[in-house]
């Protein structure tokens, strides 16, 4: 009991700390980018998607190279996917005037392109079980570099693609009163305090998972995710509160792309490759586009997310966290 309540403590201690360090990283990268004059796509596609998903990033990286927990770091992964695309509109429409409006391009473009990168990441694993299945006999397979930069491609073209939207436009320095030495010394200790923070909450998911007996993908999904979501979060709630509606949105969509064409393959790179349980994925992934289709069908709907609307998120959400409560005590069994 006490050992379970210390665990949770510890993933609540790790989470402000990701939070601060995230808050800061953002603020240091967006002074830096303005400083060196960098071009819209360059702070948009690259240096707000790693400020706000760095805490992800390291939740890959340091559940498969320090634990030997690939899987642990891609639910992280999944698990954040699922809070971005279900609670943050929810609780950014609910923060703002009522309604959270959307456009077309955001509907069309971002959104067709954030379903894509879903099923090239659900290709990239089919590949490893189709070309290195498991020796004994389970439904996994061997996900190797070679495969890994199939959606490094893909977000490669995806910023390909922004640039091409954005290539006339320039941007002017802005260099008074900016100590860009402080700044840099500012983002790297930003950096470490994401790593010890997101470390914490990995081990607080690898302890929950041995105290109480229950898979700890099921605490990536959950614990990992959620605490390395609230970045996202503050930063869609506050464009919210400004009107900023397309941007709040906007944020999720880049972020949750980042993640799947970045953080993924970049944890297998590190490690060279790894061996992932198909039977785990797929029922995952089948969650993320069950609901990429809530929300994009919604959005649709009048171009707009409505407080019922947000409300029907944040319920869908719930189910989820219960469906993930069935499984991890034996009621349900979609997860081999």
């Amino acid at each position: 009991m006490w050992l379970t309540l210390g665990y949770v403590g510890l993933a609540v201690v790790a989470t402000g700390v990701v939070w601060a360090g995230s808050s800061r990283l953002e603020r240091a990268a967006d002074r830096l980018a303005a400083y060196y004059g960098a071009p819209p796509i360059i702070q948009g596609a690259i240096i707000a998607a790693v400020g706000s998903s760095f805490p992800e990033l390291s939740s890959v990286v340091l559940a498969a190279v320090l634990h030997g927990e690939f899987e642990l770091g891609v639910g992280a992964i999944v698990g954040s996917a699922i809070f971005n695309i279900l609670v943050i509109p929810g609780l950014s429409t609910l923060a703002g005037q009522g309604k959270l409006q959307s456009n077309r391009s955001l509907v069309y473009k971002e959104a067709q392109f954030y379903m894509l990168s879903v099923a090239v990441l659900l290709l990239t694993f089919s590949f490893g079980v189709i070309y290195y299945p498991a020796a004994d006999g389970r439904l996994a397979g061997r996900v190797t570099r070679p495969l890994a930069l199939l959606p490094l491609a893909l977000y490669g073209l995806y910023v390909f693609i922004q640039y091409q939207d954005v290539r006339d436009l320039r941007e002017t320095r802005v260099t008074d009163g900016v100590d860009a030495l402080g700044l840099w010394g500012l983002l790297a200790v930003s950096l470490l305090a994401i790593l010890v923070g997101v470390e914490g909450l990995v081990r607080a998911a690898l302890g929950l998972g041995a105290t109480l007996g229950t898979p700890s993908f099921i605490w990536g999904l959950t614990v990992i995710a959620a605490g390395t979501s609230l970045p996202d979060a503050f930063v869609s709630v506050q464009a919210a509160r400004k009107d900023s509606d397309v941007t709040s949105i906007a944020n999720v969509l880049g972020s949750n792309v980042f993640d799947l064409l970045v953080a993924v393959p970049v944890g297998v790179l590190l490690v060279g490759s790894t061996v992932i349980d198909f039977g785990f994925a797929a029922p995952m992934m089948g969650a993320l586009t069950m609901a990429t289709i809530l929300l994009f069908g919604l959005m649709r709907t009048d171009l707009e997310l409505t407080d019922r609307e947000a409300y029907v998120l944040l319920g869908a959400y719930a189910a989820f966290v219960g469906w993930l409560v069935l499984e991890s005590i034996g009621v349900t069994s979609l997860v081999l």
